[in-house]
């Protein structure tokens, strides 16, 4: 596997290949531990803009954890699942005032700071310290479940998998080795297709001598995701300034700008606009999807006098105002009422 890595090693942005770590230029663990959080249930593909440009924006953890909350969530936007974005200022700030900007090199240690759980701790300790860590992701259980031709449904398959990727882990350059593995999976023992014929493990491996290869691993069916419902109220303000609200901290899109609205709930939420105005509905509703569950979003519009005064959240100035600033939900909300409402 170290063999194949060295000549086959994906050119990533946050990636020291290599020929550089074997020169001693070892990975920066900020850019591991940033890249890490970014990928999870995230592509390479679209994370690589936006490493590239919070590490322009902020080229070092201290750098981060002193950036405007604001300022990095909306950095963000477009990336989803946003408690990441949250727990990662809380990290930066960690580290940066607790460790003084250095991350701890162990397992554990990397455990107890926050947002980062068993899998991203295994990778910077492997991939920035080269400590033999186990790094289980999907490519990597992918792998292991051919290799060993485990059948096993997941996600009951997991500890098994993961032992099996423990007895294979070696002690020296177990990073590059968890690099390599994960770069199989993604590059030659791919889901669909796998190109076994190219495989450096294609002689060991168990799910290509059976010819389940491609079946593997199997997974147990999912349930559906229910759909929730609910309400969002666009004012647009005679001057320009559009009523906006900064979320709750916790829950879903916790801390990012939005609009004003209702629960989103199972069944249709009373309607409770946040001031007294002329709304309408622009025609159409909102449709996307979360980890959990779908969202139908229907849309109230209004254009206000300036002395209107809301009960939920503020005028934002025209001037001040991004759409790109907005989670992509919220965003799209914007896209689809904001003809509708500067017509009136």
């Amino acid at each position: 596997m170290l063999d194949w890595y060295d000549a086959h090693a994906r050119d990533l942005p946050w990636r020291v290949g290599p020929s550089k770590h074997q020169e001693n230029k070892g990975p920066d663990p900020y850019r591991v531990w940033l890249s890490e959080i970014m990928l999870q249930q995230t592509t390479v593909a679209a994370v690589k803009s936006y490493f590239e440009r919070f590490t322009l924006l902020w080229p070092t953890v201290s750098d981060l954890a002193a950036a405007e909350d604001s300022v990095v969530m909306g950095e963000w936007a477009g990336l989803g699942y946003y408690a990441r974005a949250r727990n990662l200022l809380k990290c930066a700030r960690v580290v940066a005032n607790e460790f003084d900007g250095h991350f701890p090199d162990t397992e554990a240690a990397l455990l107890e700071l926050p947002g980062i759980g068993p899998y991203t701790a295994a990778a910077i300790a492997a991939i920035a310290f080269d400590r033999p860590a186990v790094v289980m992701d999907g490519n990597v259980e992918r792998v292991m479940a051919r290799l060993f031709a485990i059948e096993t449904p997941l996600p009951a398959a997991k500890p098994e998998l993961k032992a099996l990727a423990a007895r294979l882990t070696p002690q020296a350059r177990p990073g590059d080795h968890a690099q390599a593995v994960m770069d199989l999976g993604a590059t030659i023992c791919t889901p669909r297709n796998p190109a076994c014929g190219i495989c450096p493990l294609r002689e060991p491996c168990a799910a290509r001598a059976k010819g389940i290869a491609v079946d593997l691993p199997r997974k147990s069916p999912k349930k559906p995701k229910p759909t929730r419902q609910g309400i969002a109220y666009l004012a647009l303000r005679e001057d320009g300034a559009w009523l906006l609200e900064t979320r709750p901290d916790k829950g879903l899109l916790g801390g990012m700008l939005g609009w004003p609205g209702t629960d989103w709930r199972e069944a249709a939420a009373p309607e409770a606009p946040p001031l007294k105005a002329d709304w309408h509905d622009p025609g159409g509703e909102v449709r996307h999807t979360f980890t959990h569950f779908h969202l139908r979003l229907a849309l109230r519009v209004a254009l206000v006098p300036m002395e209107a005064t809301p009960d939920r959240g503020a005028f934002l100035p025209r001037a001040q105002f991004r759409p790109s600033d907005l989670p992509t939900v919220m965003r799209k909300a914007f896209d689809l009422a904001q003809g509708s409402v500067a017509k009136d």
